[in-house]
């Protein structure tokens, strides 16, 4: 008890106590958003012990006095429990957040980064501390998943020595660590459960529950020549998630292209009256930008997009892009394509392992005055098992494929992807639940 008074008072009376009581301020915010019981309006204060929340079309961007960011997307809430800032001495720096529920990300600012032993994330089920880190959080009153976007995390559930009531990270036995490095990877903890999971964010991670704006703070790149706005564990195998991603990958790629370039003077070349110069048609890239199994990567995501290419689909291992050009849809006819290249793998989510499997029986018919499209196929595994797939989609003026909700019938696997050539050639990206432990992913092209 004496401990608990003497902190307080540390809290609270702290000479070196830099904007005390102010934890943040609203930097943006859209949507139905309240906080301390009010409409949460741009530049207002944010004090320690307030409770922010959101509604189904809710977002707020909190920028904390450390200049870090906590951010709430759609039916959400959280509380600022403590933010005492101590510039002079560290160590009497305390920092306490509570996700109640919904999706949180957390971006630490400077004063976190200097006292990492002092923060506190907590969920209703969950501790989690930070190393420097940007993560995001989803919770309800059952389960908690963490997906780190760079630096790391360690995490633990509510049971023994470790409390919600506590300060700091839980670290000990059965507390678990994640760092951005293992990509494509989350920290999952349920309710009564003291060691989280390690499991693929695949179709689970906290963008799925409630993608990101287009403006949230880009995070930081680890991989590739040219820092990526996203960091390759945001990237999840079920395409409706990657919605977000693609429009943040192109607006970044709009601004690489904006930024100066040293170039050579092209050749000058007077057409003759009778020359015409003809627009070039857009073609379709695909393939691996991330290596799987013994694959390497196929192709350089970061400078396909450098190039102005436009990105139609996306997961954590397969692209498809279509380059620069006209791209004009038929407006009738319906047209069977005809497989011309696939690879398929087989992932088993408790081992987090790969295995090849072999894509067979492809179809792909394409109904261009309806702007429709309906696939079926057959994923086998190396144990000769046989699992069918099907999906029914739509297809947008741009050529863009995205397939039906894999969960109502008749389709049962997630696509999304393009046409290319005018409507002559296309690819996609599937994804499918092969049983209660194992999904199936790949990349198919296809040419009329």
């Amino acid at each position: 008890m004496l401990r608990k008074i003497i902190l307080s008072a540390l809290l609270l009376c702290s000479a070196n106590a830099v904007l005390a009581g102010e934890a943040a301020r609203v930097v943006f915010v859209a949507g139905q958003t309240v906080l301390d019981g009010k409409p949460a309006e741009l530049g207002r204060v944010v004090n320690e012990g307030d409770e922010i929340s959101t509604q189904g079309d809710g977002y707020v961007y909190l920028k904390t006095v450390d200049n870090g960011f906590l951010i709430l997307r759609p039916n959400s809430r959280a509380r600022i429990t403590a933010y005492h800032i101590d510039k002079a001495n560290p160590s009497n720096t305390r920092v306490k957040l509570e996700l109640l529920n919904g999706v949180a990300r957390s971006i630490s600012g400077e004063a976190v980064k200097e006292a990492r032993q002092n923060f506190r994330f907590n969920t209703p089920v969950a501790a989690i501390g930070v190393r420097g880190t940007d993560f995001t959080v989803f919770t309800d009153q059952e389960t908690s998943r963490v997906a780190v976007i760079s630096g790391g995390i360690v995490v633990s559930g509510f049971t023994g020595a470790c409390g919600p009531e506590g300060t700091g990270p839980c670290e000990g036995k059965s507390s678990r660590e994640l760092f951005a490095s293992q990509v494509g990877q989350l920290l999952q903890v349920r309710k009564g459960q003291s060691a989280p999971q390690i499991l693929p964010s695949s179709g689970i991670s906290p963008d799925v529950a409630a993608p990101p704006r287009n403006d949230e703070p880009i995070g930081k790149s680890t991989s590739g020549s040219m820092p990526l706005p996203f960091n390759v564990a945001d990237v999840s195998l079920d395409p409706l998630k990657n919605l977000g991603l693609l429009a943040r990958f192109q607006q970044f790629s709009s601004q690489q292209a904006q930024q100066p370039a040293v170039v050579t003077p092209p050749v000058a070349v007077t057409p003759t009256p009778t020359q015409e110069v003809v627009p070039e048609t857009s073609k379709i890239v695909w393939g691996r930008w991330q290596p799987i199994v013994d694959q390497s990567a196929a192709i350089d995501l970061a400078k396909m997009m450098n190039e102005k290419n436009t990105l139609n689909a996306l997961n954590s291992y397969f692209a498809v892009l279509r380059t620069q050009g006209t791209f004009t849809m038929p407006a009738t006819g319906n047209v069977g394509f005809g497989l011309k290249n696939a690879e398929a793998y087989i992932l088993d989510e408790p081992t987090n392992k790969f295995s090849v499997a072999s894509y067979q029986n492809g179809k792909l018919q394409v109904d261009f005055a309806k702007s429709s499209f309906n696939t079926s196929f057959d994923v086998v595994s190396q144990k000769n098992e046989r699992f069918s797939f099907q999906s029914v989609g739509e297809i947008d003026k741009n050529g863009k494929m995205v397939g039906g909700n894999q969960f109502i019938a008749p389709t049962n696997v997630s696509v999304s992807g393009a046409l290319g050539d005018n409507g002559n050639s296309a690819a996609y990206i599937f994804q499918g639940r092969v049983d209660d432990r194992r999904v199936t992913t790949g990349v198919t092209y296809w040419t009329r």
